[in-house]
């Protein structure tokens, strides 16, 4: 039941904001169930739900914004789990955690940031991105920061950002199959939880869908800063 109930909010979370569900939910599951359990289970879960939000937001879809962002988190993914057993984890989440509050205090109170329109910046951003899914399965962040600054509208950011965690969990999970972490408890936790992702679905898309633009762009904001703080707390 406690598993269901973290899943439910994670997957709560990314429904109703685009992302976030990894960073809500390895935290709480690694302490619960170990990072072997967690990291694989939340792999799963989160390919289930990006499916199903890809699929409610397609016509919102840009294939060619999140084309070139996956093709580098490809190349990103083998490097962040060669790098994960040789950099202390602490100095990367707390950098993290430092960039997402930074960025989205200035979004929020500081000038209009400018627009990124060079195609070379989706190949930096979806790097970091492939890196930090390869060492800690949480790819969301530099993605984010990526579609804020393109000024995504709030459909299309999150059929992008579902459509970019598809691609790249159609390569993460295979690698946990190779190297057998999809064991009987994780897909024993998986089933059990698919009633909370469902209705976590649900209740994030109705509230998701009564947000306005700017609302949303704020809200995303709010969510950043709070993911930020919890990662250099952590």
């Amino acid at each position: 039941m406690v598993v269901a109930v973290i899943i439910f909010l994670a997957i709560f979370t990314q429904s109703a904001a685009g992302f976030g569900s990894a960073l809500v939910a390895m935290p709480l599951l690694t302490g619960l169930v170990g990072i072997r359990t967690a990291t694989p289970l939340v792999a799963l879960v989160g390919f289930t739900s990006e499916l199903f939000l890809l699929v409610r937001y397609w016509s919102a879809f840009n294939w060619r914004a999140v084309g070139h962002l996956s093709a580098a988190s490809v190349v990103g993914i083998p490097l962040g789990v060669y790098l994960l057993r040789r950099i202390d984890a602490d100095i990367v989440t707390t950098g993290l955690g430092l960039l997402l509050v930074g960025y989205a205090l200035y979004a929020l109170f500081g000038p209009t940031l400018p627009q990124l329109a060079h195609r070379a910046w989706a190949y930096g951003f979806g790097f970091v991105a492939g890196l930090l899914s390869g060492a800690y399965n949480t790819s969301g962040p530099p993605v984010v920061l990526y579609g804020n600054c393109r000024r995504w509208p709030p459909a299309e950011f999150k059929s992008n950002l579902q459509g970019f965690f598809l691609l790249n969990s159609l390569v993460t999970l295979p690698t946990h199959a190779l190297n057998g972490n999809l064991t009987a408890v994780v897909w024993h936790n998986y089933w059990l939880a698919l009633p909370a992702v469902a209705l976590g679905l649900w209740i994030g898309s109705k509230l998701g869908d009564r947000l306005e633009p700017g609302r949303f762009r704020q809200v995303v904001l709010v969510l950043l800063i709070v993911l930020g703080l919890r990662l250099l707390l952590s």
